[in-house]
């Protein structure tokens, strides 16, 4: 990689890292391109994103940052990070994927200024994303308002009843 690329790596990671609400830290060791590229896909559906970083770059990208001294340990061998703004989205596919691949070892992670194990992210990734919790909040909120509704018609319709009644009681009589 030359000094231009490097350089614009360090500037996305340090984005990356005062940004994202989430980073997870993992060794990647073995795995393949088309089992990389599954993992890329699933994170991209999710909202994360997967990159391989160098160790060196990704410590000088942390500084600065709200992560800086809690995770810079973490990257030493052949790390990755997966990132994502949902909280949830990067270490439940992470988590899901390591579930499979046991080539894909979470190292640990961080959450703004917390500090994640890795069973810290596997629990993490164990939470409702975001996307589900506002179905689940909108679905209690719609509930009451259905019966509401339901509840405000049945007078109409037990009227409506009574005087059909009436009026086909008048046309036999």
């Amino acid at each position: 990689m030359d000094r231009a690329g490097k350089s614009e790596l360090l500037t996305h990671l340090n984005g990356v890292f005062a940004n994202a609400n989430v980073v997870v830290v993992a060794h990647y060791s073995g795995l393949t391109v088309t089992e990389m590229t599954d993992l890329r896909e699933r994170m991209a559906k999710a909202g994360a994103e997967f990159k391989v970083t160098k160790n060196r770059i990704a410590k000088l990208a942390l500084e600065g940052t709200k992560a800086n001294a809690k995770i810079a340990d973490l990257f030493a061998g052949p790390t990755a990070i997966a990132y994502s703004q949902d909280p949830v989205a990067a270490p439940k596919v992470a988590a899901e994927f390591a579930k499979t691949n046991q080539k894909l070892v979470i190292l640990g992670g961080a959450m703004g200024e917390t500090l994640l194990d890795a069973n810290a992210v596997k629990q993490l990734a164990e939470l409702p994303s975001l996307d589900e919790l506002r179905a689940k909040l909108l679905g209690m909120i719609q509930t009451p308002a259905t019966r509401i509704a339901g509840v405000v018609q049945a007078p109409a319709a037990q009227l409506a009843r009574v005087l059909n009644a009436y009026a086909t009681k008048s046309e036999a009589a």
